[in-house]
């Protein structure tokens, strides 16, 4: 799986430059997430501009992975859901357990006030 990473102060931005993710990539999803649980930097934004479809194996991979980083106290937010990822994901119960936003600008917001969330608890 081709990704793009993009380290920042508090974060990790990990670009998918797949159109399409298959159920069999969710291993390799899966690796390169949770790698990030171990890293100085945990926190992670995963940007889907470049993905178009998504298998439900994969998709529910993912809201897997997520709910590790948030028991690990760490943030993963996702954003540049298509339209017809948003709705497939919608469609089977998933959106609303992944935390979604339009941007990359609002995923960085997320990430930060979690940090500050996390400081004050």
């Amino acid at each position: 799986m081709k990704v793009k990473i993009d380290t920042k102060e508090k974060m990790h931005v990990i670009t998918i430059d797949e159109e399409k993710l298959p159920a069999n990539m969710t291993v390799e999803i899966e690796k390169i997430l949770l790698k990030y649980l171990q890293d100085p930097i945990p926190n992670v934004i995963v940007d889907f501009k470049n993905v178009n479809e998504i298998e439900l194996t994969a998709a529910k991979t993912l809201a897997l992975v997520q709910q590790k980083f948030y028991e690990e106290n760490h943030s993963m937010v996702f954003c540049n859901l298509k339209t017809g990822l948003s709705e497939f994901l919608d469609k089977n119960g998933l959106l609303e357990l992944l935390n979604v936003t339009p941007t990359e600008s609002e995923a960085w917001d997320i990430v930060q006030m979690e940090e500050i969330e996390r400081e004050y608890l």
